[in-house]
Parts: structure tokens; C-alpha cells; sequence
């Protein structure tokens, strides 16, 4: 909602860190935005594409992934069984990953407020959310955000009134938040293993 950063200016934003999670991010949200607006939450595991390959050829195939790719390229893998009717945001703190996956991405549809209307949002999040929706300057928004354990992040947004590839603002940072979540997921797999072999 109104804690979703507006897009930034083009001159404030930076070069991505890791250039094949731009590309998956920039992959995914293409993919999702061809299938239109108003779809629920998604969540994506980022593997190496040639370990994929190596290890999973089955799946490979039948992703149609027929080689590595471009080194150190990623292959999204869509998640099932995310919470229906629960935000996001809260299923990540109890989401870990394997060491297997070298990253991670989330899809998010949001409402966008300006600025200079954060002091008049009622407190409690059901209000919060009518107010937001019965906002005349409201944008609605989508956000796909990843994020890779080496601690790369990379980000691109749609407005729905602005609707197409060319008008995509993508960055290494727009949705601090979300990318603080997506990176503690891929820490608490890393704890995970750490205990394990402690215990093993």
C-alpha cells in the first residue's frame, strides 16, 4: 500500500549488481505481465541454470531448457502452495530454502499513495486498506523484486496505468522491505543447513 516507494527517477538508479538476476527478474515480470492484472501473489526459486541442467535434466526438459545458457544465468521455478488470503509478506518469514537455490523472486500487486497523504492513512490495516482503495490519486502497481544469496537485489515495477514492457522501472533497490524479506529467507536455508550438520 502507501509504504510501497513510488518509482524512483531514472538518474537515481544504479547499475544491477548481479546482471542474471536483472535478467530473471526482467524475464518473470514480462511473463507475468502478459497474463493482465489482478493475479495473487507469486513466489519463485532462482537455480542455476547449468546446475538445473546437470542435476534435473527431466525438469529441464520439460521447461524446454535445452543447454546452460549464458553463465551464471538463473531459471525461475514457480512455488505452489502459498497461503491463499494471506499478505505476502507474512508467508515469507516462515518460507527457507535449500542450499540448491541460489536465489529467490516474489510477485506482488500493491496500491500506491503519494507521499503527502501518509499522515491521513488510518492505523488499523483493514482501514488502511479502504482508504487506499478509495483514493482518487491510488496507482495500482506490480512488483517483482529477487533477491540471490551472494546478497544481490534487483527490482522492476508496473503501474497499471502505464501499462507495458517500455514503461517497466526496474533497480537494484526500489522495495527495501520486500527485498529485506526475500534475503532472510535465503538465510534462514543457510541456518538450516548450518544446524544440520552440527547435529549430523
Amino acid at each position: 500500500m502507501s509504504d510501497t516507494p513510488e518509482p524512483p527517477a531514472e538518474s537515481m538508479m544504479t547499475l544491477p549488481q548481479d546482471p542474471a538476476l536483472a535478467a530473471a527478474v526482467l524475464e518473470i515480470e514480462a511473463h507475468v505481465g502478459r497474463e493482465g492484472w489482478d493475479q495473487p501473489a507469486r513466489l519463485y526459486a532462482l537455480v542455476d541454470t547449468a546446475d538445473l541442467v546437470a542435476q534435473e535434466p527431466a525438469l529441464a526438459a520439460a521447461m524446454e531448457i535445452d543447454g546452460p545458457g549464458d553463465e551464471g544465468s538463473f531459471t525461475p521455478i514457480e512455488q505452489d502452495g502459498l497461503p491463499p488470503g494471506q499478505p505476502l509478506e507474512e508467508s515469507l518469514q516462515s518460507i527457507a530454502w535449500p542450499l540448491s537455490v541460489a536465489g529467490c523472486a516474489a510477485v506482488v500487486e500493491r496500491l500506491v499513495l503519494p507521499p503527502d497523504v501518509d499522515e491521513q492513512i488510518p492505523e488499523d490495516p483493514t482501514e488502511a486498506e479502504q482508504f487506499a482503495r478509495e483514493h482518487p490519486e491510488r496507482q495500482e502497481v506490480r512488483i517483482v523484486a529477487g533477491a540471490t544469496r551472494a546478497g544481490a537485489s534487483y527490482c522492476a515495477l508496473r503501474l497499471r496505468a502505464h501499462d507495458d514492457e517500455e514503461s517497466v522501472v526496474d533497480g537494484t533497490d526500489l522495495v527495501p522491505g520486500l527485498i529485506e524479506l526475500l534475503h532472510t529467507t535465503l538465510e534462514h536455508g543457510e541456518i538450516d543447513a548450518a544446524n544440520a550438520e552440527q547435529e549430523s
